[in-house]
C-alpha cells in the first residue's frame, strides 16, 4: 500500500496543500477503509448493514419515482 503524500508546490500555501491532501484521501478512500478497520465487524452484522443501505436505496429510489410521477 503506498502511503498518501502531497508535495508543497513553491507558493503554494500550507491550507491548499492540506486541502489536496484530504481530497486525495477522499478519493483514494483511505478514511472509509480506516473507518471500516476501526473495530471488528462480525459478518452478521455487515450482511445486516448492507441489507439495511439496500433498502434504504430502494426505498429512495421508489420515492422519487413517485414524487416525479404526481409531478408530471
Amino acid at each position: 500500500m503506498i502511503m498518501a503524500q502531497v508535495r508543497i508546490k513553491s507558493n503554494e500555501s500550507f491550507e491548499h496543500a492540506l486541502r489536496r491532501f484530504v481530497n486525495y484521501c477522499k478519493r483514494d478512500g483511505i478514511l472509509a477503509d480506516i473507518r471500516a478497520h476501526d473495530h471488528f465487524e462480525k459478518p452478521s452484522e455487515r450482511r445486516k448493514r448492507k441489507l439495511k443501505a439496500a433498502r434504504r436505496r430502494m426505498l429512495k429510489l421508489k420515492w422519487r419515482a413517485e414524487s416525479s410521477l404526481s409531478s408530471s
